[in-house]
């Protein structure tokens, strides 16, 4: 008897075909990986806020490499409208063809594709950070200076920059929101650790000015994690946390939110663990300062929910005041 060939799955019958080895699992799951763990679009978005969401949705589930990738590019859409690739691959630590194959598992046909939706945005908002910074530096005739007050002057410039980017990108709507929370809470419960320590301090002191319950959970004595679990659904956890984000911060708000505990996060980006899980996210970009995190833009935020909640809650609402200790 003559053996008749096998047919290989797929084929019509009485057709042969080669038969080709499948790839073992681990090698598809590593390819799925490298692409983002997920299906290529097909149809890319088309306009800027639809391209966040999609990448907002896609996130937790990407790569190391594209998760750089998508926090550079959500935190600098006005330099991503304008930068190269190679450049926009060294601000992210990623090599140019990673930031090609991001934009194409996004459903464009390139990098350049992925810019236009950016190109196109640019058109109607205000100047990014970086351009700030040359615009200031330009009016005040800034030069390149290692000298202390140089050093001064160019975290200064920063500031600047920092809070007018502040005062463009947080809505009236998200101060509203989050000063409903504050003052129907029953406790402000306060998080913020290493270089958010500050923010956190800050808001405790005035919060008690105030007259309001506020909880500090301080790190310290490494209760608070313990200290966290007594929050109840009618308190309130408002946390401030910054790349690279504490881990105690990072489990203490997913857990409050776990049990219904509304939370409101002072961070760096929407796609900021802290932002899963909160209400209301006041996303304050971090920028390339020359030594550390200036909390210029954060304290400010901070002293800006407080100063709303007073004139809620003071009979002048136009003229809020927060006490101080040493007031008479």
């Amino acid at each position: 008897m003559i053996a008749r060939p096998s047919r290989v799955a797929g084929t019509a019958p009485g057709v042969s075909s080669p038969l080709r080895p499948r790839k073992p699992a681990w090698m598809v799951r590593k390819s799925m990986k490298e692409a983002g763990k997920g299906p290529v679009a097909h149809t890319p978005p088309a306009t800027y806020e639809a391209l966040i969401r999609v990448i907002h949705d896609r996130y937790e589930h990407l790569s190391n490499s594209y998760q750089k990738i998508a926090l550079y590019i959500t935190q600098n859409p006005n330099d991503v409208a304008v930068v190269s690739v190679h450049t926009a691959a060294e601000k992210c630590g990623v090599h140019a063809s990673g930031c090609v194959r991001f934009a194409q598992s996004l459903g464009y046909q390139g990098f350049k594709d992925l810019q236009a939706v950016f190109r196109r945005r640019l058109s109607t908002v205000a100047l990014g950070f970086n351009a700030r910074v040359q615009a200031l530096e330009d009016e005040l005739g800034a030069r390149e200076d290692r000298s202390e007050t140089g050093f001064m002057h160019e975290l200064i410039l920063r500031d600047i920059a920092s809070l007018q980017e502040l005062l463009d990108n947080i809505t009236a709507e998200q101060i509203a929101r989050a000063v409903d929370l504050m003052e129907r809470a029953d406790t402000i419960y306060l998080l913020g650790q290493l270089r958010s320590a500050p923010v956190a301090e800050l808001l405790r002191y005035t919060l008690a000015m105030l007259g309001r319950r506020a909880v500090l959970l301080d790190a310290a004595g490494g209760l608070a994690t313990h200290m966290a679990r007594v929050m109840r659904p009618d308190d309130l956890l408002l946390a401030v946390s910054f790349r690279f984000y504490a881990n105690e911060v990072v489990n203490i708000v997913e857990d409050a939110a776990s049990r219904d505990i509304p939370v409101v996060a002072i961070t760096d980006s929407t796609l900021s663990p802290l932002a899963k899980n909160a209400r209301v996210t006041f996303a304050v970009p971090e920028h390339e300062y020359t030594f550390s995190r200036s909390l210029a833009a954060p304290m400010c935020l901070a002293q800006s929910l407080i100063v709303a909640l007073a004139s809620r809650l003071q009979n002048e609402s136009r003229k809020p005041r927060i006490p101080v200790v040493t007031q008479k």
